[in-house]
This record gives structure tokens, C-alpha cells and sequence, in this order.
């Protein structure tokens, strides 16, 4: 990519397509191309059509997604895997037919089994059974990367793709009935210390293990590999290391400065005991993560004040 290049972000008002937005712009890229869900439905194959004959853009980062958590996982299952389908095959089949440069196709670590052996490795990939809940979202994924890989093959484009962990970072959803456990997290202890709550309810019994990256690394390697990797494999994307739920709650509570107790409400579910990414492939090629976890959710949190509106003073 040059400075001049016409760049397509596909789902930039999204945590990780604002992040990718951000990057370029920092970056000096100038010809970015963006366009609402209101301005253009990804799902309607004519309107992703007449877009791409009339943009042609260079270089493609695809990151929208119809995305949610269990619940909404469970409950429009057929939305799920029909809209996330709908919009990687328009999207990737006008890349081919308008001549795109490059396609960054963004996943999920979600697409792995769910009794896959830790750390888990880009191989594992159709090894065993998906985890239920979030298995049309999953599979949708999967029909992504193999749909990139088949376009290459085939046609002689260079579509890659990307897994990430699990994601934070500026944009995030903090709506305690949606959103995943670390922008929860965050929420719940500022509003307890806001509210001069003497504990918070933690979910589980606090020691399953996750990953987490920050949203702006994740968008650091997105410029990384477009400009650096022409292959046809696929990469996970992650820090490669783990911590217990209670753990980040404790460090979250410490960056907060929330100074009562954590309840532990062991009816609750645990999950999956750990979900860790092996990044050595990522590693060999050249990219590594760069924001620390105590540095990545203090910046978050200072976004997430940010973002609440003041309490006018009659």
C-alpha cells in the first residue's frame, strides 16, 4: 500500500474497523473509504455491487460483522450465520471482479473447537466440534477463511486473514446484558465505586483463563501483515498469555480504585476453563503485541469515561 492508495474499511464504526481507521490515518493513508450500514447494507448483493464498479478500491480491510453475545447467539441463529455469510461472499467476490489489490478478512478465535488442546494452534481448525452457542457465527467464520483461500487458489488473489483473541479497547460495547467480560468488568467497578457499593458480583468462580488484546494491537497487525505477507495461510492473533477471571477483575478494581470486596457467584457459569491462542506463526513472520494488559485497560477505562455524559448541575 502507498499513502495514495484507495483503502476500503468495511464495519469502521466497529471496535476492531475504527481501530483499523485510526492506524491508517496515523499512518498517513489519506484515500480511506468508509461507508455506514445505513449508507450501504453489506448484505445486498446489488448494493455491494454498484459500490465497488464505483469506488474500486485498492486494498479491502473486512471487518464487518453481524456480531453479539450467547444470548443473542441463541436467539437469531439463522440471522447470525445468514447476514455474516452474506457479507464476506459480496464483499470478497466484488474484490475479485473490481480487481482489488489485497483482502484482510477478520475472524474469531471462536471458530476453533471447543475442546481444542491449549494453546491452540491455526491446525486445530476442523479437528473436532464447535462450541454450540456460537457455532452459526463460527461457521460463518470458517466459510471466510476458506473462502479466501479458495479465491487465491483459484483466481491468483492475495485475500489473508486474521483470528484475534479476545478483544478491547476504545468503541467497546460496556452494556452489562451484551457485552463480554472486561469492558463488563470496568463498568461494574466504576459504577459500584460512583455508588459507593461495598462489593461486586463476579460470575463463576473466577478462575478460567482468557487472553486478551487490545483492539489497536490487533489493528497494528492488520497494517502489518496487508503490507508485509502474501501467502495463503491464516493467523491467529493474540498476546500469548493468559490470566484468571479473577485476576483481571483484581487489576481491573486496582486501576478503577474501587476499594470494596469481590463476591464470587459460583451458581454461574464458568465456560470453558481456558481459551489461549498460539501466535508462534504470527511471531516467525515479525509481529508481536506491544500493549500490556494494565496499560491497554487503563487507556480504556479513560476512553470510557470519556464517553459518559456529565450530570448537569441545576
Amino acid at each position: 500500500m502507498n499513502k495514495q492508495s484507495k483503502i476500503y474499511v468495511a464495519g469502521h464504526r466497529g471496535l476492531v474497523g475504527s481501530a483499523i481507521v485510526r492506524h491508517l490515518d496515523q499512518a498517513g493513508f489519506s484515500n480511506l473509504v468508509t461507508r455506514t450500514s445505513a449508507e450501504l447494507d453489506l448484505r445486498d448483493q446489488n448494493a455491494v455491487r454498484d459500490f465497488f464498479s464505483i469506488e474500486k478500491p485498492d486494498f479491502v480491510f473486512l471487518a464487518a460483522a453481524k456480531v453479539g453475545g450467547i444470548m443473542a447467539n441463541n436467539t437469531y441463529p439463522a440471522d447470525f450465520l445468514y447476514d455474516n455469510l452474506a457479507i464476506q461472499n459480496n464483499v470478497i467476490h466484488q474484490s475479485y471482479l473490481n480487481g482489488v489489490k489485497k483482502l484482510l478478512f477478520l475472524g474469531s478465535s471462536c471458530i476453533y473447537p471447543k475442546l481444542a488442546p491449549q494453546p491452540i494452534r491455526e491446525d486445530y481448525l476442523l479437528t473436532d466440534l464447535l462450541e454450540s452457542t456460537n457455532e452459526p457465527y463460527a461457521i460463518a467464520k470458517i466459510a471466510g477463511i476458506k473462502l479466501c483461500q479458495a479465491y487465491n487458489r483459484q483466481y491468483g488473489t492475495q485475500y489473508i486473514s486474521l483470528m484475534p483473541t479476545n478483544l478491547y479497547g476504545p468503541n467497546d460495547n460496556f452494556d452489562l446484558q451484551k457485552s463480554h467480560v472486561l469492558p463488563a468488568l470496568i463498568r461494574k467497578f466504576h459504577e459500584a465505586r460512583e455508588n459507593g457499593a461495598e462489593t461486586v458480583e463476579i460470575w463463576g468462580t473466577g478462575s478460567p483463563l482468557r487472553e486478551f488484546l487490545h483492539v489497536d494491537d490487533l489493528a497494528d497487525a492488520s497494517l502489518f501483515m496487508m503490507e508485509n505477507y502474501n501467502g495463503n495461510d491464516f493467523f491467529n492473533v493474540g498476546v500469548g498469555k493468559d490470566i484468571s477471571i479473577k485476576d483481571l477483575a483484581l487489576l481491573i478494581r486496582d486501576i478503577v480504585d474501587f476499594r470494596g470486596e469481590l463476591v464470587f457467584d459460583i451458581s454461574k457459569p464458568d465456560g470453558t476453563p481456558r481459551k489461549l491462542l498460539d501466535v508462534s506463526k504470527l511471531t516467525e513472520i515479525g509481529w508481536q503485541a506491544k500493549i500490556g494488559l494494565r496499560e491497554g485497560i487503563s487507556a480504556t477505562y479513560e476512553w470510557y469515561l470519556g464517553q459518559l455524559k456529565p450530570v448537569s448541575v441545576l
